[in-house]
């Protein structure tokens, strides 16, 4: 049986106005040119919105931040192209999960840092079979993902390089997903980023920022091959207000995502890749060592490839501690 997954998910970590997606679009239709020549991002449907973060997870000084991120999407709308599609032409009907991140993150000093990032996913499959709806459920732990971090460019920290692996230990064999709905790539990546945050105001009371990610498969098990991702945010932020002893900062960002068409006997290249621009308002507080950031992601343009589930938006919340 063919089965036709939706690859549009929530990922970890908000809005510009209309102009601001339009030249964020065209950057991630350029980049995608660089990013897939010919093969698609065939990771399990939903990690592309983890790829990126919000500015309080950079780092600012030498230590630690340990923090716990829960992610949730559910995907139960039939799309193609640019628009809603009927559910007939789609076998799966439902692909509901949830995430589960531990996140590691120490700066050894004011240049050089590490990373790293245990997912645990729980997914709820739901797909027309013999006539009838079939109904699957899986949990297992996801692809870890090991970095390094450099932020010596500037004296104040405000620009950062990332380069690492995502390894192949989710599971990528459960009997009841396809290659491109299981938990893990079974792939090693290859993981480039950086980051810059800068005033928007004269007194800071307002900042910007820009983080990007490319997320490069360059080694895969069995016949189905990863293809390249591309992950743009683009932010503003307060500074914060405080509310009785928390510092509550609004942010509001814009989040795309190229990903181009799955590879390989074992992938379905008609039925995935897409691009997409999410805008995604939230909230930081801090209280002491303690940070919550809470963000909601709404879709404002989506474009699949064939017939893919999309969810309506995704949530995300973290909680972190420095050290």
């Amino acid at each position: 049986m063919r089965r036709r997954y939706a690859s549009l998910c929530p990922a970890t970590p908000t809005g510009h106005p209309a102009p601001a997606r339009s030249w964020l679009t065209g950057v991630l239709v350029l980049l995608s040119c660089f990013a897939a020549p010919g093969a698609a991002h065939a990771c399990a449907c939903g990690c592309g919105i983890f790829e990126v973060g919000t500015a309080s997870m950079f780092p600012t000084r030498s230590g630690g931040t340990l923090s716990l991120e829960y992610d949730f999407m559910n995907q139960d709308d039939n799309w193609s192209g640019t628009s809603s599609a009927s559910a007939a032409d789609n076998e799966d009907k439902q692909i509901r999960t949830t995430f589960v991140t531990a996140k590691l993150q120490y700066m050894l000093d004011r240049a050089w840092g590490v990373s790293v990032d245990v997912p645990y996913w729980h997914r709820q499959f739901r797909t027309a079979d013999d006539g009838g709806v079939s109904e699957f459920t899986h949990g297992a732990p996801g692809d870890v993902r090991v970095r390094a971090l450099y932020t010596g460019i500037s004296d104040d920290l405000s620009t950062g390089l990332t380069a690492g692996l995502k390894l192949p230990t989710g599971d990528h064999a459960y009997a009841n997903f396809d290659r491109d709905t299981q938990i893990g790539t079974g792939s090693t990546d290859a993981i480039l980023g950086a980051h810059h945050i800068g005033p928007l105001t004269p007194d800071r009371a307002w900042v910007w920022f820009v983080d990007g990610m490319w997320d490069l498969p360059f080694a895969y098990s069995g016949a189905y091959r990863p293809g390249n991702e591309v992950d743009v945010t683009a932010a503003v932020a307060s500074a914060g207000y405080r509310v009785g002893g928390w510092t509550v900062a609004p942010l509001v960002a814009t989040v795309g995502t190229v990903r181009a068409r799955d590879s390989g006997a074992e992938a379905s290249p008609g039925d995935t890749g897409y691009q997409r621009v999410l805008l995604a308002p939230g909230i930081d507080a801090r209280l002491g060592s303690v940070r919550v950031t809470g963000l909601v992601d709404v879709p404002v343009h989506q474009h699949v490839n064939g017939n893919q589930l999309v969810a309506p938006a995704f949530f995300r919340l973290t909680v972190g501690h420095s050290f």
